[in-house]
């Protein structure tokens, strides 16, 4: 599998691509975000490891172009700053991980395995779970593929997990925790602000009104549900 690392820190470079070498990745570095985004260009990547301050371009400006016309690749943002408005931002623009740095590389190992787990058995086509429905929201997990009244809508493998795992039993109220350790497959510490990021970026891709959803509804005090809506 194909991982970019996108940092002006080429020590940190260097070291990402010893530890991402060992595992069996094959490695291609950048050190701004213009020659990111020309590597994006010419090489279809299975992750990015992405820092936020870089030259030229920064990542947050990356990432945005990125998800205009890809919506799949897992991306992981690193940046020295640890602030919630700052891992909310890149989460917003469509990360789907966060690591503030000076992070423990075994770690950021671990964060790389589980997306690419994620990203692979989300796109797999052995998976043969069928297609769900609530309403006009569609979602098939065979095909990977989520549309609303039959137009087609792009998600990242967290959004689709988060999903995923709504609409397959919906009418039943999922906690912030148990999405989290459902869909990151890790134990939730704190995962308020990351949940809550991921909800609204998907109310803002399936919902007409985003502020009066129509699907992914909250239940006050309690989690998130789809709506389970009665049979045509």
């Amino acid at each position: 599998m194909k991982i970019l690392i996108a940092d002006d820190d080429r020590e940190i470079v260097a070291a990402l691509s010893v530890y991402l070498k060992n595992e069996g990745y094959e490695v291609q570095c950048a050190y701004d975000g213009e020659s990111a985004l020309s590597l994006l260009k010419e090489t279809d990547f299975h992750l990015i490891l992405l820092d936020v301050m870089m030259p030229k371009k920064d990542g947050i400006a990356v990432l945005s172009e990125l998800r205009e016309r890809n919506g799949n690749t897992p991306v992981i943002m690193l940046s020295a700053k640890g602030e919630d408005e700052d891992k909310i931002k890149g989460l917003n623009t469509g990360a789907d991980d966060y690591l503030t740095k000076p992070f423990n590389p075994l770690e950021l190992i671990a964060r790389v395995k589980s997306q690419l787990r994620r990203y692979t058995t989300l796109g797999a086509a052995k998976n043969t779970e069928g297609v769900y429905r609530s309403g006009g929201l569609v979602l098939d997990e065979v095909r990977r593929e989520v549309t609303v009244d039959g137009e087609p809508v792009r998600l990242t493998p967290v959004e689709f997990g988060i999903l995923a795992l709504l609409i397959k039993e919906a009418g039943r109220v999922f906690s912030i925790s148990q999405i989290y350790e459902s869909v990151w497959k890790e134990p939730a510490i704190n995962p308020e602000n990351t949940v809550a990021v991921h909800i609204r970026r998907i109310r803002e891709k399936i919902e007409i009104d985003p502020k009066e959803p129509k699907y992914l509804k909250v239940v006050w005090g309690i989690g998130y549900k789809i709506e389970k809506f009665a049979a045509e």
